[in-house]
């Protein structure tokens, strides 16, 4: 188990992918007028893609529209103070072949907004990346005491 320079353990992409491909809502960032913005969706991930399903006329589609988004998904647990996030970055664009949109349209992805949404959107992951937050320590060892015994002189 690899650890990154907080303590936290990163994730192989397969373990990412897995999660991902769990969890029914995220959050997407992108540019809106200059300015970072961030939505939460409903997702699905099909293979290594992101597909989210939105309005034809909303922000978020006019937004990402062959722009570079990133995209998170998390679980957090307070009681156990763990979790896990994992972020993808990647080329979004507006889907138009109606072969495509029909084949999306088939998936099981159904939007919790009220409202149309006969539009997707595809983000092409180019990087992911995730990390777990470990269960804490319990016991003597939890303050950072060794778990080696004392040395004798």
């Amino acid at each position: 188990m690899q650890l990154d320079s907080s303590g936290l353990q990163v994730l192989p992409r397969e373990e990412c992918l897995r999660l991902m491909s769990a969890t029914p809502i995220g959050r997407i960032v992108f540019t809106d007028r200059a300015l970072p913005a961030i939505q939460p969706v409903t997702f699905l991930l099909d293979g290594e893609q992101i597909i989210i399903r939105t309005g034809t006329g909303s922000k978020l589609a006019a937004a990402t529209r062959e722009a570079v988004v990133a995209f998170e998904v998390d679980e957090f647990d307070p009681k156990t103070r763990t979790g896990w996030s994992v972020t993808a970055v990647g080329h979004a664009r507006a889907v138009t072949d109606p072969a495509e949109i029909s084949r999306l349209a088939a998936l099981p992805l159904t939007p919790w907004a009220p409202g149309s949404r006969d539009h997707y959107i595809v983000v092409e992951t180019e990087q992911i990346s995730g990390r777990r937050i470990p269960a804490p320590v319990t016991g003597e060892h939890a303050n950072g005491a060794s778990p080696l015994p004392p040395r004798r002189s």
